[in-house]
């Protein structure tokens, strides 16, 4: 019999182990393909959650830079660059890890205590250059969002691969192996059990002639 646990033995001992070692991995197997399962429903819906954050990054910064084109007219783009360059940068990047269904997926927020338009002095500004800042730190914060949301997307989807191999491995390698095993294992006792039955008849044969 072919594809079997090497080095196996074909005992009443090894047969009840072989035994038990189906039931864990028909079990694995079944937890395992449930949790593909709800991996896939979780990666499904986050794909769907990120169509709408795309197409509100892509629309925001479409507005920001024409809002941008806008305030060069009206400031001039040297007034506007040197506003840009005096700007404080924004505060930091606070980054934290959730869990779905095992897999670490990362929560990002900017940590920001005031609006871009205070960061610079708006007496000589126009109110144009204002709403230019409003859109790109809207955008700023969609880009952190779509982060998130493709991050988990990534990070589900390895998972889900490598959930995959496992459920693959085990329905078409090791359970199969297993049950060839246990087979092999079954023929060997039935063939060993005849033969002791015909060494024992041939026994008593001779003792019959014997006496």
């Amino acid at each position: 019999m072919t594809d079997i646990i090497e080095g196996i033995h074909p005992t009443r001992m090894e047969l009840l182990e072989i035994n038990k070692r189906i039931v864990l991995a028909k079990k694995g197997h079944k937890l395992l393909k449930e949790k593909r399962d709800a991996l896939m429903t979780e990666f499904l819906k986050r794909i769907d959650q990120a169509r709408d954050p795309r197409e509100a990054l892509a629309s925001t910064m479409s507005k920001g830079y024409e809002d941008l084109i806008r305030t060069e007219a009206l400031m001039s783009s040297n007034s506007v660059k040197a506003i840009a360059l005096s700007t404080p940068e924004l505060e930091d990047i606070d980054i934290t890890f959730g869990n779905i269904m095992g897999v670490r997926v990362p929560e990002i927020e900017l940590v920001t205590t005031e609006a871009p338009k205070e960061r610079y002095d708006l007496t000589f500004t126009s109110s144009k250059l204002d709403e230019t800042c409003d859109d790109f730190d809207r955008a700023v914060r969609q880009i952190l969002d779509l982060i998130k949301i493709e991050e988990t997307i990534r990070r589900l989807g390895e998972e889900i691969k490598k959930t995959k191999r496992r459920v693959n491995s085990l329905e078409y390698i090791m359970i199969p192996r297993l049950d060839n095993t246990r087979r092999y294992i079954k023929m060997r006792l039935e063939e060993m059990e005849r033969e002791n039955f015909v060494r024992l008849k041939m026994i008593k044969m001779k003792k019959a002639k014997a006496e």
